[in-house]
């Protein structure tokens, strides 16, 4: 089905708002109040806490579980469901994020889906420059809905084909060397791993896991090292340790420190933290290889399909990750995957008590729901 078929099917689906027969003038402004009043979509907001599987430790944090915002769009009987995941790192939390959905709540059910463009550009512009997860939660959702509305999967919708989605990786957060080697035996399933880096402990880290597998490795330093010479050093050794990339293995602000490491370095260097807007990704390529695009940082599904596209413009390489969260935001994500090189989606499957079915993982393959928008299930 090609773009212009869509947009028919869009029609005749009834997703663009009808025109109203010719009204007098007296009367015209009445019934479009009362038209507009009758097409409020319904906006419900909660905070859902995701226990997590093992302690996630990371060089920032060590939790036993996450909070996440949700969001429920209803609207013509139908409901489309976003997730943010506001972390401590980009100064954005979990309750401040609903309290700022909350405060515009009125405008987001006012909003005409139809025209989703100038309708969650508007809301980006309400919620400002520092609640990107909760706008993720609300791009999630209004795409949801409008997936469902059109009855396509998102991946669909944006041209793609499913069996172009790759192999996810599977995380192994930092731990002692024993509790990391049952990781890595009960990530069995997973052909590829990241492992999490950046401490004092990163050699012992890499020994446990080889230990027990020769699976290709992706790590993740996550800004832990600030020495520009012991990230060469360590990058290097990771190389003969078989690890294929590295995310951000400085501080996002040594932005010419990285340019040194990447010099001194063969493995691919991508930009997790360093990477918070469009407008930086042609910067950022003198001095990284790739970015990681998480739709919490782009503020959601649009605005991360727009860091793809620019990504790709520049030649960089593109790795689609995401924040501890439910099958709800790595769907989501999972929509866009067969645009990228590296996804590593796997939020999901590292907590015990996802409220969704979504995405699936296959031998490592992502499998995506076929189901219209999302194509989510709500449990429970």
């Amino acid at each position: 089905m090609n773009r212009r078929q869509w947009l028919k099917a869009a029609g005749a689906a009834g997703i663009m708002t009808a025109l109203p027969n010719p009204l007098p003038a007296a009367s015209a402004q009445h019934a479009a109040s009362k038209a507009s009043a009758i097409n409020m979509a319904t906006v419900n907001l909660s905070i859902k806490r995701l226990q997590l599987r093992h302690t996630w430790t990371t060089t920032m944090s060590s939790s036993t579980y996450r909070e996440t915002v949700h969001l429920a769009y209803t609207r013509d009987g139908i409901t489309g469901y976003g997730e943010g995941a506001p972390i401590i790192r980009y100064e954005e939390y979990p309750a401040q994020a609903k309290l700022a959905l909350e405060a515009i709540a009125d405008k987001i059910a006012a909003g005409d889906p139809a025209r989703f463009d100038s309708f969650l550009a508007d809301i980006r512009r309400q919620l400002g420059e520092h609640q990107h997860a909760a706008m993720a939660a609300v791009d999630i959702a209004v795409m949801d809905w409008v997936g469902k509305k059109l009855n396509l999967p998102l991946y669909q919708y944006f041209g793609l084909d499913p069996a172009d989605a790759p192999v996810t990786t599977f995380s192994i957060g930092i731990d002692t060397p024993e509790i990391t080697k049952q990781k890595t035996l009960e990530a069995a399933p997973y052909p590829v791993l990241k492992v999490k880096v950046g401490l004092k402990t990163d050699e012992e880290t890499i020994t446990a896991i080889r230990s027990v597998t020769k699976k290709p490795l992706r790590v993740d330093a996550n800004e832990g090292w600030t020495d520009k010479d012991e990230a060469v050093r360590k990058i290097n050794w990771l190389e003969t340790q078989g690890v294929e990339l590295i995310e951000q293995p400085m501080p996002a602000h040594m932005f010419e420190e990285v340019k040194y490491v990447r010099s001194k370095v063969h493995m691919p260097i991508i930009a997790d933290e360093a990477c918070t807007s469009t407008g930086l990704i042609p910067k950022l390529k003198e001095a990284y290889d790739g970015i990681n695009v998480k739709l919490d940082k782009a503020g959601g599904i649009l605005e991360a399909y727009r860091w793809i596209k620019m990504a790709r413009a520049l030649d960089m390489k593109v790795m689609l990750g995401c924040m501890i969260s439910s099958s709800c935001s790595c769907t989501a994500a999972a929509h866009l995957s067969p645009l990228v090189d590296y996804p590593d989606l796997d939020g999901n499957l590292l907590i015990s008590n996802d409220p969704f079915e979504g995405v699936k993982v296959a031998d490592g393959k992502l499998i995506l729901p076929s189901r219209p928008g999302l194509g989510l299930k709500v449990l429970g």
